[in-house]
Formats: C-alpha cells, sequence, structure tokens
C-alpha cells in the first residue's frame, strides 16, 4: 500500500524567507515528491514585484497556493492581518504541519495560528538570538521556538542557545509542543548559495558588464531594518559614514535600495538637504535586485555593509569582510571569528574599520553552516516524524 503525502503549508512573506523556501522546495522536488506535498502561503509581507515576484520567478519556487495580499502596516495590524487569514486556510485545509523561516512577522502569524489549532509546527532557523529584545525580529524568533515541534537551527550556537532555554537536545519522539526536537541541520541558505552561483553568472554576467562595475572594485551595500531607516539621525550617520568609506576606499558603493527605505530617504529630504543631494558617484542607489543579481554582487564586490542577517551569512558564503549596521547581531559565529564587525550607526567606525577590513580581506574559518544540505536533512526528519502510515 502507498502512504498519502504528508501535506505541509510554508508560510513566507519577505524576500529572505523566498530564498529559504527555494532549497526546501527543491530538496522535495529531487528527493521526496511521493512523500511530501508542500503548499506555500504568501503572506503578501513584501508585495512588490522586485520584493517578491522575481524570487519566485528566478528560483523555481512553486506559484503560492495561497496569497493574502497583507501589504504594509504596523506590526500589530500587520500580524493581526495574517493571523485571520492563515487561521482561515489552517481550518479549511487541515494541514498535517505548518513549516515557518527565520523572524518575520509572517513567521510569528503562521506560528500562532498553527499553535491555536494544535496544528505541529516546525521552524527553520530556530535558536538564533541577538539578545536586544527591543528588535521585533528577537520576539518573533523567542515565541516561535516556543510554540515549535520540531526546531531546525542552522549553528551549533543556535542549539545552546535553546538549550540554555531548556530545550532537550536529545529529546525522542514521538514530538510535540510540549516535547519539542531539536537539531542541527546546517543553513539552507548555503544550500543555496552553492547551488545558485553559477547559475547568477551565467543569467547576468551581461547585465554585470553593463552597470560599469569592476568585480573587486565596488562595496555592497544593504540598509532595510526599522531602527535604521526611520531615524533620520541614524540613517544620516550611516549614510555619512558610507561616503568617507567610498572616499577613502576609492570605490563605489552600491546601494540597491529597499522601497520602504527611499520612501524615508524621499521624506527625510523635504527637511533634511544632506538627504537630497547624496553624491551619485560614490553612492550609487539602484531599485530593488532579484536574487541572482544580488548573488553576483555579492560574490563580485570588495566588501559587504548591512543590517540584513541573511546579507552578513551571503557576505560569509563568498568569503567577502562584513560590516554590521548594528550594535548586535544572531550571527555571533560570524564576528566572534572576524569574518564580520559591529559598526551599529558610528559614521567614524563604519569609515575607518570598514577600511581596515577591506585592506586586510577576507580571513574566517570555513564550516559554520554545514555541508550544503541543510534543506535535505530538514525534509527527511520532518518525513521521518509525521509520514503517514500507508492507507
Amino acid at each position: 500500500m502507498s502512504k498519502a503525502p504528508l501535506r505541509i503549508f510554508t508560510v513566507v512573506g519577505a524576500r529572505p524567507q523566498f530564498i529559504k523556501a527555494a532549497a526546501f522546495s527543491r530538496a522535495i522536488a529531487t528527493h521526496f515528491r511521493h512523500e511530501i506535498q508542500e503548499y506555500i502561503v504568501h503572506t503578501g509581507q513584501h508585495y512588490d514585484a522586485g520584493m517578491s515576484e522575481v524570487f519566485f520567478q528566478e528560483m523555481g519556487i512553486p506559484a503560492p497556493a495561497f496569497d493574502l495580499h497583507v501589504g504594509s502596516a504596523s506590526h500589530g495590524q500587520q500580524t493581526a492581518r495574517m493571523l485571520e487569514g492563515l487561521e482561515q486556510i489552517f481550518i479549511s485545509e487541515k494541514p498535517d504541519l505548518v513549516l515557518v523561516y527565520g523572524d518575520t512577522n509572517s513567521t510569528l502569524a503562521g506560528a500562532l495560528a498553527a499553535s491555536k489549532l494544535g496544528i505541529p509546527l516546525v521552524h527553520v532557523e530556530a535558536g538564533l538570538r541577538s539578545f536586544n529584545k527591543a528588535m521585533p525580529e528577537e520576539i518573533n524568533r523567542i515565541l516561535t521556538d516556543q510554540v515549535s515541534t520540531l526546531l531546525f537551527s542552522p549553528t551549533q550556537t543556535g542549539i545552546d542557545n535553546l538549550r540554555r532555554e531548556g530545550f532537550l537536545e536529545n529529546a525522542s519522539g514521538p514530538w510535540n509542543a510540549d516535547s519539542p526536537g531539536i537539531f542541527l541541520s546546517g543553513d539552507v541558505m548555503y544550500d543555496n548559495a552553492l547551488y545558485f552561483r553559477e547559475k547568477a553568472i551565467d543569467s547576468y554576467g551581461e547585465w554585470f558588464s553593463n552597470t560599469g562595475l569592476k568585480a573587486g572594485g565596488f562595496i555592497l551595500a544593504t540598509v532595510h531594518r526599522n531602527l535604521n531607516t526611520d531615524d533620520p539621525q541614524r540613517l544620516k550617520a550611516i549614510l555619512t559614514g558610507f561616503l568617507k568609506l567610498a572616499d577613502s576606499a576609492r570605490q563605489p558603493i552600491l546601494w540597491p535600495v529597499h522601497p520602504r527605505t527611499r520612501k524615508m530617504l524621499q521624506e527625510f529630504a523635504a527637511h533634511d538637504s544632506f538627504f537630497a543631494q547624496l553624491p551619485e558617484e560614490k553612492l550609487q542607489m539602484t531599485d530593488p535586485v532579484g536574487f541572482l543579481q544580488m548573488v553576483l554582487l555579492e560574490s563580485s564586490c570588495s566588501m559587504v555593509l548591512t543590517d540584513s542577517g541573511g546579507v552578513q551569512k551571503e557576505a560569509y558564503f563568498y568569503e567577502k569582510p562584513c560590516l554590521v549596521l548594528r550594535s548586535e547581531t544572531e550571527w555571533t559565529e560570524l564576528v566572534e571569528s572576524g569574518a564580520a564587525r559591529l559598526a551599529d550607526a558610528d559614521e567614524n567606525c563604519i569609515a575607518e574599520t570598514g577600511l581596515a577590513m577591506l585592506k586586510a580581506g577576507f580571513s574566517a574559518p570555513a564550516g559554520f553552516y554545514g555541508d550544503g544540505n541543510a534543506a535535505g536533512f530538514i525534509a527527511a526528519k520532518v518525513r521521518d516524524a509525521f509520514g503517514k502510515k500507508p492507507e
């Protein structure tokens, strides 16, 4: 007798989750297509085509089975709308389990909806901690871990954090929210870094040539966290640091600008000429780029400046020094190894530490994030834990 496939509902809503979902969806299609049936639920947290549709197209992610079209709103409004929509879908469709990634509002909404309905929850990228509860992401990841049935951590640091919080590393199944299983899986982002690098070169090599940038001759920046974008003084300090670094390094800084960040820049420019007169030859602002274009930029730049958790890791994957525009990071092993440094919004630190890292180049141990088969490991564990008996 054959087994009925396990019905997994994967909740995504933001760019990093689309990228992570690609690895898991690929593992299912390659090795588990008869055992696992995945349904993508898109909350609409990132709804701009440049932040959403292009990732599904480029990365071969199955089209969403459901799209909530939630859009932008305050944390409370956005999470509440997601929770309402997800609850309706889960009640109607009765999934065998729900899978969430990372630490966004979509993650928390998926976790709450599933746990309230008694549906087993799988959290991929569990155990990460910045130890700063002023960050919405820290609250999201802690709460999601607390209601999960299976927790997959990309690093040993994450496992150690979970153990300190009372999770049992060697708990045996059957697992549930009161007695969850925790596993060191490696990082699905590393799976993608290995898989997509050559594809990025083949697909966008000509595009990169037309940018006028030279490999190793530009610095790549991303700034999107509310902490940095919503405070004009912090953002001004960060951009001042960028301009100083561009001067001393004699390299332009390429900055693909998040739609919301561009909106804030326009608002600040109405009251402060600094934001209205940013020198384009030093700070080249572009629209958001697709995943493959970003891979090509990350692998071609000289260093990375970012407040993104995912981009910190991608810099490590492509062996680029990384300056983190925050006072802490959940990826502590990167800072401890010297692969990344913390600069917060200190313009002098950005300029001086950035230049020192650029001159020193990349130097850090390999192997922090597994062997490139994290998604396959996760899919196998999920199948073994929840796979249905023959009909």
